[in-house]
């Protein structure tokens, strides 16, 4: 899944354009100057003249799939170029082409050594290496979330009468992360009726998963209200207050940011204004984790190339993200960032992995 303009035009594109458009990319990637008709020619394979090819390099302007450097009498990728070419990669990917993910191999087998050293550690020791390799691999910066817990269970449930018939209720997750709300209730209850009413809940809900507790209180108990005592029903009017929409919620997500200096060495970075204000929002994480949040449904690798991400700071960078899983489940994403100007063909499949063998590693520790 990735994000994909609907409007991307590819479809208006004859093969010939598209194969000289995707020649154009990859030796814009590779050389970083802006590409000529002679270059195409030698490159394309194709028996057409430098005029044709002219033309066809005007159609493609038109279209926004390439720009002229006012420099230049050659042509560079606009993101939409970048993007057909990103499509391109992913559909040939997809159709089961395994010489991307071949070229990653001798990448996998160092990250996969390094992640088996880090894996004695804590997960966030596990983290901190899968970050670091990314932008190792790759010469970007990696950005890594911390895992949230697959499983979260009810340890403790305890309340606080609070003046103006108010209680403070508190809740221990998984042995060890605490969780407050204040609670607004009918009147005001006793020490004794809250100490009871914590002591009923926790005899029911100890050690269960929070998504269970959640469907009991607000489903199935509902139906059954009626034949409880006036003190279960107090208990269980409290606990769904705990456990309505608002709360009780993931703890917050963190990220470790790897390599942030390798983007200094970029042309599209060379503002040391710009720079600044990413340096910034990656000391800040909050727009980054929205960012990444938002890829914590995807299946597999996601691209945001240029303005997509909807980010202003990340108009002249793309973003390669990847969810990984323990179990089956998602707990967290990892990705680079570099330059539009990346070798996506290599990214791409690096990204892929590293959250394959992440999940792994955190799976077995």
């Amino acid at each position: 899944v990735m994000a994909q303009p609907s409007d991307s035009g590819e479809d208006s594109l004859n093969e010939r354009s598209q194969h000289l458009l995707r020649v154009l990319v990859e030796s814009y990637i590779r050389d970083g100057e802006p590409v000529g008709s002679r270059t195409l020619s030698r490159e394309s394979g194709l028996a057409l003249s430098s005029a044709t090819i002219r033309n066809v390099m005007a159609d493609l302007e038109d279209l926004g799939f390439v720009a002229s450097p006012h420099t230049s009498a050659g042509r560079v990728p606009t993101d939409k170029g970048y993007r057909f070419f990103v499509n391109a990669l992913m559909r040939h990917r997809s159709a089961g082409a395994p010489d991307m993910a071949a070229r990653a191999m001798p990448e996998a087998l160092e990250l996969e050594r390094r992640l088996h050293l880090s894996g004695m550690d804590e997960p966030k020791s596990l983290v901190a290496t899968a970050s670091q390799m990314l932008s190792h691999l790759t010469h970007m910066a990696g950005v890594v979330t911390l895992p949230r817990p697959v499983h979260m269970a009810v340890t403790q449930i305890e309340f606080v009468g609070l003046s103006d018939n108010r209680v403070l209720a508190i809740m221990v997750v998984n042995g060890r992360e605490v969780q407050n709300r204040i609670l607004q209730v009918a009147r005001q209850f006793s020490a004794e009726e809250l100490r009871r009413a914590a002591g009923w809940l926790n005899e029911q809900f100890r050690g269960r998963e929070l998504h269970h507790v959640r469907e009991v209180l607000l489903n199935e108990l509902q139906d059954t209200r009626a034949t409880l005592n006036q003190q279960m029903q107090d208990a269980i009017s409290m606990a769904q207050q705990m456990f309505g929409e608002a709360g009780p919620a993931q703890p917050p997500v963190d990220m470790l940011v790897a390599g942030e200096t390798n983007l200094m060495g970029h042309g599209a970075l060379s503002n040391v204004d710009k720079l600044r204000r990413l340096f910034e929002a990656f000391n800040e994480k909050r727009d980054l984790l929205h960012l990444l949040d938002q890829c914590v449904h995807a299946d597999g690798v996601q691209i945001f190339i240029g303005q997509e991400s909807g980010y202003r700071l990340l108009d002249d960078l793309s973003l390669v993200t990847a969810p990984y899983t323990v179990d089956n489940e998602v707990v967290g994403v990892l990705g680079v960032i570099g330059p539009t100007r990346m070798a996506y063909e290599r990214v791409i499949p690096i990204v892929d992995i590293t959250a394959r063998l992440l999940g792994s590693a955190l799976k077995g520790g």
